[in-house]
């Protein structure tokens, strides 16, 4: 096989009670140039997933311990590392679930290789795309009201409070503020956030824009922030355009 090219160790952490799909995973992916760790439970997962610095989390959904939700819901509250779901578990309701909580993505269990590697990819991509081109160019903050965000140092402040978003809510709020006062469609969306090929479930992008607007504190109903346009898409509203009425 002839190795695909990635950082050299990168370090990845699996949470699954799989011990043998750990050691699958691991002899995978260690060629590629991950350095990868595996723990059993659910506690085990929340303490190493907080206290390390990983460049991805995979996580299973059914853990001794502590379920998988709650296992994300706990590295959610101290990290935004990315996290890819892996479960044996395909319902879309559980799907949902997940990138409700903070899930980047979601497999399951009938992956192949080739497919996890893309999908792992695709998922850290973005931390690996922050460098500037230019190192002396100046920070260029996204100013929109009280809203700040920073694409470089990947912060996002409201007011005078840091927003803790998942690498996917950052990147959708980031592409709904370079566009801001024009419509961006699921699909321009998906195709932005997530620059991979392949198809994912339809409701993903909603699931993440009602994520991002609960951190934002909007109300879809009345927005301040994000306008949803009827078989359109999504638009980001400047302070001009709040209280304007929908067409």
């Amino acid at each position: 096989m002839t190795s695909d090219s990635t950082s050299p160790s990168q370090p990845l952490l699996v949470i699954d009670d799989d011990r043998k799909l750990c050691r699958l995973i691991r002899d995978y992916l260690t060629p590629l140039g991950y350095v990868v760790e595996a723990v059993h439970t659910g506690p085990e997962g929340v303490e190493r997933a907080v206290s390390g610095t990983w460049q991805a989390v995979i996580l299973d959904l059914m853990l001794p311990g502590l379920d998988g939700f709650e296992v994300l819901k706990r590295i959610r509250a101290k990290s935004d590392v990315p996290v890819l779901m892996l479960t044996g578990r395909g319902d879309e309701a559980d799907r949902i679930v997940g990138l409700e909580i903070g899930a980047d993505d979601y497999l399951p269990k009938t992956f192949s290789s080739r497919e996890l590697l893309a999908r792992l990819r695709a998922v850290t991509r973005r931390t690996v795309r922050r460098a500037a081109t230019d190192p002396e160019a100046p920070v260029v903050e996204i100013v929109c009201g009280e809203l700040r965000v920073n694409p470089e140092a990947h912060t996002a402040v409201l007011g005078d409070s840091p927003l803790l978003l998942t690498p996917v809510e950052f990147d959708l709020l980031l592409a709904l503020m370079r566009a801001r006062g024009r419509v961006k469609s699921r699909e321009a969306l998906l195709d932005e956030i997530r620059a991979r090929d392949f198809d994912v479930f339809d409701r993903s992008i909603d699931v993440h824009v009602a994520a991002l607007r609960k951190k934002l504190g909007d109300d879809a109903r009345e927005p301040r922030f994000i306008r949803t346009v009827r078989s359109a898409g999504y638009l980001f509203l400047r302070p001009e355009d709040r209280g304007r009425e929908q067409d």
